[in-house]
């Protein structure tokens, strides 16, 4: 049980921001010496490390959040394109590598959930530039999406999914506020845990 600084349960719903590649620093959640990481206004983040397996990494978000451990979840890495920043609005069923569909059964196509126009208003508010892409680079960015949203049970509410890319060249202070920026607009979307999840 999580308390909030007056000792009674803090039912602030909790966001994961998950940069997927280890190898990736595009930002640290644990901003100064408190040790403590960065909370999006009504919200709480998960600060979810990367994994050098995909595979892996898309097992342990989706039990996540089928474990109600967050309701939401923030995916972040870079993009293959020059520019803006890019809000990727789906992911395709396809295999990390090689050809073929990864899910025979699933769907061709599985969308995201963020809130991508809010995302998209927002950043534009903070100065950054940024555009919503319908096309799903080729890399394991785009695996685990699709993988999280396809996996998901059904009897889960639908939880905020959303992928954030990063282009070549960004400052440091330009990311930060991109990922902050994109987190709590997701996180402003979100309904306070319910009273028998924090009992």
């Amino acid at each position: 049980m999580d308390l909030d600084s007056s000792g009674r349960p803090d039912r602030r719903p909790v966001i994961a921001i998950c940069v997927w590649s280890p190898f990736y620093r595009a930002w640290d959640p644990i901003e100064d010496l408190s040790g403590e990481p960065w909370n999006p206004p009504g919200a709480r983040t998960l600060a979810t490390p990367g994994d050098a397996s995909p595979d892996a990494l898309a097992e342990r978000l989706t039990e996540q959040l089928a474990r109600g451990e967050c309701s939401a979840l923030l995916l972040v890495g870079r993009t293959s394109h020059a520019g803006a920043f890019r809000v990727q609005m789906r992911a395709e069923n396809r295999r990390l590598g090689e050809a073929g569909r990864l899910d025979s059964t699933g769907p061709g196509v599985a969308r995201v959930t963020a809130p991508v126009a809010d995302i998209l208003r927002d950043l534009a508010t903070a100065g950054v530039s940024a555009v919503a892409a319908s096309d799903a680079e080729e890399d394991a960015g785009s695996y685990i999406l699709y993988r999280v949203l396809a996996d998901l049970p059904d009897s889960l509410n639908s939880p905020s999914i959303g992928l954030l890319r990063i282009p070549d060249g960004e400052s440091e202070g330009t990311v930060r506020t991109a990922v902050k920026t994109a987190a709590s607009a997701m996180a402003r979307r979100l309904a306070p845990l319910p009273r028998s999840s924090v009992a």
